[in-house]
C-alpha cells in the first residue's frame, strides 16, 4: 500500500487540532497505510501513540532551527514498509479519493 511520512510543528493550540485532524486523516485512508512522523515536536510522541503512527524522534536541524529534509527522506525511505511513499504537510487532510488515485496511478 502507502507510506505517508511528515515532520509536524508542536500539537498545541490551532495548528495542533488542525494537524491531529489531518493525521488522523492518512490512518482512514487503507488499514495498511503506515505514517511515520519525525522530530520531536511537542506532542508528536503522543500523536503517535494514540494514533497507532510510527514516531522518530530524530530529525536533523540546521542552525537556524530549519528542518532539513534531505536526510528525512533518505531516512524515512530505510525504514518505510511500502515501496510506494508520499511527503504530506502535516495540515493537509487526505479523502478517500487520493486513495482512489493512488491505487489508479499505482495500478493497483
Amino acid at each position: 500500500m502507502l507510506t505517508i511520512f511528515s515532520t509536524p510543528k508542536p500539537f498545541r493550540g490551532h495548528i495542533g487540532i488542525i494537524q491531529r485532524n489531518a493525521v488522523a486523516s492518512w490512518k482512514l485512508l487503507h488499514p495498511e497505510v503506515e505514517v511515520i512522523l519525525f522530530g520531536a515536536d511537542e506532542g508528536a510522541a503522543e500523536i503517535c501513540v494514540e494514533l497507532g503512527l510510527r514516531y522518530h524522534p530524530e530529525l536533523d536541524v540546521r542552525e537556524d532551527g530549519t528542518k532539513a529534509l534531505g536526510p528525512l527522506f533518505s531516512r524515512a525511505q530505510q525504514i518505510a514498509r511500502h515501496d510506494l511513499m508520499c511527503y504530506v504537510n502535516c495540515d493537509i487532510i487526505l479523502l478517500q479519493d487520493f486513495r482512489r488515485a493512488l491505487e489508479l496511478v499505482s495500478g493497483s
